[in-house]
C-alpha cells in the first residue's frame, strides 16, 4: 500500500490529540500527506517531486487512515507512519518553501555590508551635475534617489529587478491553466531580486488570504461615505484608517531597536497588500453595485482571482487580464509621484499605511494615475464627433485639432521613455489575442499607426510613442468595467506591490529622513552669477 507523493514530517503532539495518539505512534516517524488534507498544512509544496531514497528511486510510504473526527476537518485524513528508512530522514524530507521574511533576514545583512563598503570607498564620488533647468523642470533627470526594485530605461522600458516585462511574463509563476504572471510572483521578485518558485507564489497567495480581513471601523467608514466622494479619496481615507492596525507604529511606540524596523514594516506591508483588494472591492460595490457584499476570500485562489471575484467579475479572461494589469502597473522606478511620495513620507518613519495613503493622493492627480481615464474620455469625444468607423485622414485632422487647441493627445509621451512603453505592448498583445474585433481596440490600434507621426511632425514631443494609459482603459471597458472613475483604484492596488517592497528595503538599509536643500529664485540667480537687466 504505497503513496508515491511527497510527505512532510510534523510533530505528533502539535496536530494530534496527544492522550489518544501519542502512545500509538511512540517511537515512530510520522508523516502527513498534504494531498489528503491541505487545510492542515501551512506551506504548500510541489506534488511533482516525490522524495527519493538513497539510490535515487522514489520512496513509497505506507499509509494508515486515522479517525477524521480527531481533526477539525470534514474529510478523512491520511497519515503515514514510517518506522525505518534506507537513508537518513533528513535526506528524504522535502523542505517547505521559505517564508519571505526568512529569506529577507538572510539577504539584508549582506546588502547592508555591501552598501557600507561601497559608501566607504565612493561616498564623495560625484555622480552628475545639476542644472538650472533641472531645478525648475521637476528635477527631471536628476539622480537623487536610491530605489532598488525597478529601473526605467528610456529605450527598453521598465525592468523589475533586471527583468523586462516579456521576461517576467515568461519566467514568473502562473495560475493553473493561466498564461499571465501572478502578481504574487512579481512581489517576491521585487522584494528579493529572485524569481520565485510556484510554491513560493502559492505561499504568498495563502498568506495574503489569511491577512485580508478588514477591521469593522474601516468597513463602517466605507459604508458611510457619500456616493459623490471620488473612489480614490475613499481609498486614501480607508488606508489611513487602517493605520490602527499598524504593527510598526505599535512597535516603534514601544521603543524597538532601529535594526528591527524592517521586520515590522514587512508585516504592515504584507497586511496592507492583503487588505487592499477588500477595500477596493468594497468601494466598487458601494458606488456601482448598490452596496452588495463582496463575499469571502477563498484561500485556495490567488490574489487577483479573489479580487475579481469580490468585484463581481467571473470571466476567466478578465481574471487573466487582472493578473497582467496588477503586475505591469506595480512599479515604475522611484521618481514618479506615487513612488517618491511613499519614500518621502516613509523616511519620516510614518508607518506603511500612512506612507501608502499619501502615495495614493499623488496617484489621484490627473498628471499621474488619472491619465487612463482621460484617454477614454478623449476616445469617447472622438467617436461622438467622427463616428465609430473613422478614416485615417479624418483621424489625423482630429489629432491636429487637439494639438492646435493647446491640448495633448492623452496616452502618448512619457517623462522618461523614448520608445513605445512595453506595458502598452503587452496589453496590445492581450487585446490582439482576446478581443481583436472590438471597435474601441481597433480605434486604439489605428491611433497607434497615426499619432506618433503627427507628433513627430509637430516637433514638440520628445517621445511620440504610446504609454501604458493608452490601452488599459479599453481592456477594462471590453470586459464590462465601464466606471472610469474607478480605474485609478486598480492602479493603486497594483502600485502597492512596488512601493511597499521598496519601503521594506528603505528601513532595512537604514535610509535617513529625506531633506533636500531648497533655494529661492533670487538665491539661485546669485549662485550662478545672473544679473537681470
Amino acid at each position: 500500500m504505497g503513496a508515491p507523493f511527497p510527505v512532510t514530517p510534523f510533530p505528533v503532539t502539535s496536530l494530534l490529540w496527544p492522550p489518544l495518539l501519542s502512545p500509538i505512534f511512540k517511537g515512530s516517524r510520522l508523516f502527513y500527506c498534504p494531498l489528503s488534507c491541505p487545510h492542515l498544512f501551512c506551506h504548500p509544496i510541489s506534488h511533482h517531486h516525490p522524495p527519493r531514497g538513497d539510490k535515487g528511486s522514489p520512496l513509497s510510504v505506507p499509509c494508515v487512515t486515522l479517525l477524521p473526527h480527531l481533526f477539525c476537518h470534514p474529510s478523512p485524513v491520511t497519515l503515514s507512519v514510517v518506522t525505518s528508512f534506507s537513508c537518513p530522514p533528513s535526506d528524504i524530507t522535502l523542505p517547505c518553501p521559505q517564508n519571505l521574511k526568512d529569506v529577507l533576514a538572510t539577504m539584508i545583512p549582506k546588502e547592508q555590508a555591501k552598501i557600507k563598503s561601497f559608501r566607504q570607498q565612493h561616498g564623495n564620488t560625484a555622480i552628475g551635475q545639476i542644472t538650472v533647468d533641472m531645478v525648475y523642470g521637476g528635477m527631471r533627470g536628476m539622480k537623487g534617489l536610491i530605489y532598488e526594485t525597478s529601473v526605467l530605461d528610456p529605450d527598453e522600458g521598465i525592468r523589475f529587478r533586471g527583468y523586462s516585462i516579456p521576461e517576467c511574463q515568461k519566467k514568473l509563476p502562473k495560475a493553473a491553466g493561466g498564461e499571465e504572471p501572478l502578481p504574487e510572483g512579481l512581489f517576491w521578485l521585487l522584494v528579493t531580486g529572485e524569481i520565485p518558485t510556484q510554491e513560493q507564489a502559492t505561499w504568498l497567495s495563502r498568506e495574503w488570504a489569511k491577512r485580508a480581513a478588514l477591521p469593522s471601523h474601516v468597513v463602517t467608514m466605507l459604508d458611510n461615505f457619500p456616493t459623490n466622494l471620488h473612489p480614490m479619496s475613499q481609498l486614501s481615507a480607508a488606508v489611513t484608517a487602517l493605520n490602527s492596525e499598524s504593527k510598526f507604529a505599535r512597535a516603534y511606540a514601544e521603543g524597538i531597536h532601529r535594526a528591527k524596523y524592517w521586520e515590522f514594516v514587512y508585516e504592515d506591508a504584507m497586511d496592507l497588500i492583503a487588505k487592499l483588494p477588500c477595500v477596493a472591492a468594497k468601494i466598487y460595490r458601494n458606488l456601482y453595485r448598490e452596496g452588495s457584499g463582496i463575499g469571502a476570500i477563498d484561500p485556495n485562489l490567488d490574489w487577483s482571482h479573489n479580487f475579481t471575484n469580490m468585484l463581481g467579475y467571473t470571466d476567466p479572461q478578465f481574471i487573466e487580464l487582472m493578473r497582467l494589469y496588477l503586475t505591469i502597473h506595480s512599479d515604475h522606478e522611484g521618481g514618479n509621484v506615487s513612488a517618491h511620495t511613499s519614500h518621502l513620507v516613509g523616511s519620516a518613519l510614518s508607518d506603511p499605511y500612512l506612507a501608502f495613503a499619501a502615495a495614493m493622493n499623488g496617484l489621484a492627480g490627473p498628471l499621474h494615475g488619472l491619465a487612463n481615464q482621460e484617454v477614454l474620455l478623449w476616445l469617447t469625444d472622438l467617436q461622438k464627433e467622427l463616428g465609430k468607423d473613422v478614416s485615417d485622414e479624418k483621424l489625423r485632422d482630429f489629432i491636429w485639432n487637439t494639438l492646435n487647441s493647446g491640448r495633448v493627445v492623452p496616452g502618448y509621451g512619457h517623462a522618461v521613455l523614448r520608445k513605445t512603453d512595453p506595458r502598452y505592448t503587452c496589453q496590445r498583445e492581450f487585446a490582439l489575442k482576446h478581443l481583436p474585433k472590438d471597435p474601441l481596440f481597433k480605434l486604439v490600434a489605428q491611433l497607434y499607426k497615426i499619432v506618433p507621426n503627427v507628433l513627430l511632425e509637430q516637433g514638440k514631443a520628445k517621445n511620440p510613442w504610446p504609454n501604458v494609459d493608452a490601452h488599459s482603459g479599453v481592456l477594462l471597458q471590453y470586459y464590462g468595467m465601464k466606471e472610469m472613475n474607478y480605474y485609478t483604484v486598480l492602479f493603486g492596488v497594483s502600485r502597492a506591490l512596488g512601493v511597499l517592497s521598496q519601503l521594506i528595503w528603505s528601513r532595512a538599509l537604514g535610509f535617513p529622513l529625506e531633506r533636500p536643500k531648497s533655494m529661492s529664485t533670487k538665491g539661485l540667480m546669485q549662485l550662478v552669477g545672473y544679473k537681470s537687466g
